[in-house]
C-alpha cells in the first residue's frame, strides 16, 4: 500500500512462490502435507525468523509443494520485558516485511542449494496483504489451515 509503513507493528499474510510453480517441498496428501527434506529446511528458517528478530511473531503458516503461506507479525513492544538492556533495544533497526521475507527467501534458498538442489529458486517478489481486524485474520487462518486439502484447486 502507497504510503504505508511495513515495519510498523502488526499482522501481514504472504504468499512466497517458488519459480514456475515447481513442486519442490513434499506434496498434499489426503489433506495433509507431508514435507520433504526441503520443506523441513524451508520450515525450520520460517522458524528461524522469530528466534533472530525478536519483534516477530510468526502465527498460522504453511508450507505447500510449491508455494508458502504465513501471517507474521512485527510488533516492537514484543522485545519488552525479556530482561535484555532496554538501551540496545532501542539501538535496533526493525526489519520491514520485504526485508524479512528476503531474509528468508535467501537463507532457505542457500541451504537448499548446499544439499545439491542448485535449480532450486523462489519467485522473485512475493504476495502481501496488511490484515486489518480481528475477523480478517480469522478469515485467513482459516484459509491457511484449508489449504492443503484444496490444493488441487489451487
Amino acid at each position: 500500500m502507497k504510503g504505508f509503513s511495513y515495519s510498523s507493528n502488526g499482522y501481514y499474510f504472504v504468499t512466497i512462490c517458488t519459480q514456475e510453480r515447481n513442486e519442490w517441498f513434499g506434496d498434499a496428501i489426503n489433506g495433509k502435507m507431508v514435507l520433504n527434506r526441503y520443506g523441513e529446511t524451508v520450515k525450520k528458517q520460517w522458524l528461524w525468523l522469530e528466534k533472530q528478530f525478536k519483534y516477530v511473531y510468526l502465527d498460522e503458516w504453511i508450507i505447500m509443494p510449491d508455494h508458502f503461506h504465513g501471517i507474521i507479525m512485527i510488533n516492537d513492544l514484543k522485545s519488552v520485558g525479556t530482561g535484555r538492556d532496554l538501551s540496545l533495544q532501542m539501538k535496533h533497526k526493525i526489519k520491514s516485511l520485504s526485508e524479512l521475507m528476503g531474509v528468508f527467501k535467501t537463507t532457505s534458498s542457500k541451504l537448499i542449494h548446499k544439499t545439491g538442489l542448485n535449480g532450486f529458486h523462489w519467485q522473485r517478489s512475493f504476495y502481501d496483504h496488511i490484515i486489518r481486524n480481528e475477523i480478517e485474520l480469522n478469515e485467513i487462518r482459516q484459509y491457511i489451515r484449508s489449504n492443503p486439502s484444496n490444493y488441487d484447486n489451487d
